[in-house]
């Protein structure tokens, strides 16, 4: 009896469509643990083991000859084949460059007949392309690595095919993802864009991206985010894929989806990418509660119990979810380069924590780490999902306040450094814009949001139920002085403190050009950076040897004049300005030492002359405070004869001497330099684009549907 894999093509071609795609199914299913090497199964020990009638097929591409020499059928009976991605991948790396350019015309003809077979009505035969072109693109890259791009649009589809096939590439996959048909293939139209787009490490070296920039596929991307349905089943990679192709060649030539991105005003599809966010960094951040409860209530709880709690903060140090820069990334492009994205920040929609999971059935995928695959929760909307007054209400600011709270805590690893640094410029550019401020300053707009704050002996853990409804910008301060007051270490991470001050210093510039007096506990920031002051001089000599630590003293010393200046303007009370000139004065030892340790720079020829110079420039009206008043608190308590003031002694001593105060008027305090990525910040992008490039490349799934789905799906091929 002949074999099932073995039937003769006369036989074959007799078959109908239909029975032929269960019969591939069958022949198919028997692949045992010789998959991988195409192996069927072995009949007996004499004879040797059967291999796929696909493996036969692409051991035939892999000649010299044109496979459809002697078969007319060859490419049209391929297709209905289920593709063996390892063993089509595994043939191309086994290669090398000369072997790879003999065949290379079999190549091409292979990869133009994937384009062609993804216009057929077969939904089989697209899908088999599609998963071809995936392995044919990833498996000549992998050989070429070494090679310039132009070589690998030749390898696959020949210089002087390449434009016709991209486009008719582009716009079958434009087509793909735009038509009402099945999900299934609109994934995988998407992961293969992603596999495109992601193969070199460096996508701006990635040729082939020229023709996805010509042949734009952004209205296609637009329309699954503005769709519900679409959203939830794509929403993910079609984010990650847009903030991807972003940042093509984004420094050197026109990138057509940073214009269009930037245009963007349709409220459904900006909506839409907001709400694929929010999600992505709500799972994170649940990911991130759980493991926290779990270790609260587990081992190391115990432990902790048994032994004291002299371990609890390296043990609060395991606690860790892979990082999200992908979704990130996009949040920055969106906020970035898109005016109207800003309202979307603040757009309500129930705490996604809290809300149940929908009935309607949900395609499962593999479960792989957090930042390359879509989060397995649906993504919810308040038209999808109605408010309930019994949930919090939360926006896409509160999720990614809280994602940012979490990832800064450690900033020692080098991913959590970079999503520490990505979240500080994405509030930079929040705090300069007007639209957004204005909602973060809104006294109408009030939320209680829970920062995640780092475990540490000298303070105990805040109680969540306790927390007070605010207006936003109270949460992104308290984020400030969380990281200032949390950061004081031996690798200090200088870059992002100078981040922190400078997102605190353009709030304040808002408060006081619009004169918001915002109800805040000030405080606790002027402690902190008291306190950040002093770490400074006392590890001077070990942080002057890696950074210029006045740069970060100077915008301190700045911050507390513009309060001293202007902040009559925007404090919420006269107490609270009592209460300034009160904490300068407690702590003048603090910028007495600073004074001193910047006039003896200033005076020496050394390198930091001039910036320390600055520094005791700046210091001359927080030097009159202390000086005027201090000599006035002493005769106070010498006239009452008390030996040490109470707080509100020493206020009522500054309250009553503030007329004989004088003060020098200091320019440009509320002036800033705006944020600029492509002067600044784009040597940090580029790696950091290159490292969610080969993370997406890594966990891209193109098994995420398989065959025996698909097969049910499209159970006949009419």
């Amino acid at each position: 009896m002949v074999e099932a894999g073995q039937i003769c093509l006369e036989e074959k071609i007799k078959f109908s469509e239909p029975f032929l795609s269960v019969l591939t199914f069958r022949v198919y299913s028997m692949a045992q643990t010789e998959k991988k090497g195409g192996l069927l199964r072995k009949s007996s020990a004499s004879k040797k083991p059967l291999k796929e009638k696909v493996v036969l097929m692409y051991d035939e591409i892999f000649t010299t000859e044109d496979p459809s020499k002697c078969n007319p059928r060859f490419w049209e009976e391929l297709f209905l084949m289920k593709v063996n991605l390892e063993y089509l991948e595994g043939k191309l790396e086994a290669l090398d460059g000369e072997e790879l350019m003999k065949i290379k015309d079999n190549i091409n003809c292979l990869f133009q007949h994937c384009i062609q077979a993804l216009g057929e009505e077969h939904p089989i035969r697209v899908v088999n392309a599609l998963q071809t072109l995936c392995a044919l693109i990833r498996g000549v890259h992998q050989k070429n690595k070494s090679t310039s791009g132009f070589d690998i649009i030749n390898m696959l589809v020949g210089f002087d095919k390449a434009e016709l096939c991209m486009k008719n590439l582009m716009e079958s996959l434009d087509s793909l993802l735009c038509a009402e048909g099945s999900e299934s293939l609109k994934s995988l139209c998407l992961k293969l864009l992603l596999c495109l787009v992601t193969v070199t490490d460096n996508i701006s070296q990635n040729t082939i991206l020229e023709y996805v920039m010509i042949n734009s596929i952004f209205e296609a991307i637009l329309q699954i985010l503005s769709s519900p349905l679409s959203r939830r089943e794509h929403g993910y990679d079609a984010v990650v894929l847009l903030a991807l192709l972003v940042n093509y060649r984004k420094y050197e030539s026109v990138n057509p989806y940073i214009v269009k991105l930037s245009i963007v005003d349709d409220e459904a599809t900006l909506n839409g990418m907001g709400l694929v966010i929010a999600q992505a960094l709500s799972e994170y951040n649940r990911q991130y509660k759980d493991k926290e409860e779990e270790h609260q209530t587990g081992f190391f709880s115990a432990l902790t119990n048994m032994v004291g709690s002299m371990f609890i903060a390296d043990a609060d140090e395991k606690i860790s979810v892979q990082t999200n820069e992908a979704i990130l990334l996009a949040l920055y492009e969106a906020v970035h380069l898109n005016r109207n994205f800003i309202t979307v920040l603040a757009q309500s929609h129930p705490e996604m924590g809290l809300m149940t999971t929908p009935t309607s059935p949900i395609p499962t995928t593999p479960v792989t780490p957090l930042g390359t695959t879509p989060p397995s929760s649906d993504v919810i909307s308040s038209a999808e999902l109605p408010l309930d007054a019994d949930v919090q209400t939360s926006n896409l600011l509160i999720t990614f306040l809280k994602y940012s709270s979490i990832v800064m805590q450690d900033t020692k690893d080098e991913h959590r450094l970079h999503s520490g640094k990505l979240c500080l410029i994405i509030l930079t550019c929040i705090a300069e814009d007007q639209y957004a401020n204005a909602f973060l300053h809104d006294d109408n707009m009030n939320f209680r949001v829970n920062l995640h704050r780092m475990p540490m002996r000298h303070r105990k853990k805040a109680a969540d139920k306790n927390l007070p409804c605010r207006p936003l910008v109270c949460a992104v301060l308290d984020l400030m002085v969380e990281f200032i007051v949390t950061h004081m270490m031996k690798e200090f991470p200088m870059d992002l403190y100078v981040r922190c001050i400078q997102i605190v210093h353009k709030l304040l510039c808002y408060q006081k050009k619009c004169r918001v007096r915002l109800h805040y506990t000030w405080r606790e920031l002027w402690s902190a950076l008291i306190n950040l002051l002093k770490f400074l001089m006392s590890n001077e000599t070990v942080l002057l040897a890696k950074h210029n630590i006045f740069t970060l003293a100077l915008m301190v010393v700045n911050l507390f004049n513009m309060f001293i200046t202007y902040g009559d303007t925007f404090l919420p009370t006269p107490s609270s300005y009592d209460e300034l000139y009160y904490e300068i004065i407690r702590m003048h030892q603090n910028f007495d030492n600073l004074y001193s340790m910047v006039l003896r720079l200033s005076t020496n020829a050394g390198q930091w002359k001039e910036p320390a110079s600055k520094v005791t420039h700046a210091l001359v009206n927080i030097r009159a405070i202390i000086n005027h008043f201090n000599p006035k608190i002493e005769s106070y308590a010498a006239v009452n004869h008390i030996s040490q003031l109470s707080e509100d002694q020493v206020l009522e001593v500054v309250r009553s001497n503030y007329d004989t105060l004088t003060l020098k008027l200091q320019d440009g305090l509320d002036q800033y330099e705006r944020y600029s990525e492509q002067h600044k910040e784009a040597a940090f992008f580029k790696e950091l684009v290159r490292s969610i490039s080969i993370n997406v490349r890594k966990n891209l799934a193109f098994n995420t549907l398989s065959q025996e789905l698909l097969l049910k799906e499209f159970s006949t091929i009419s």
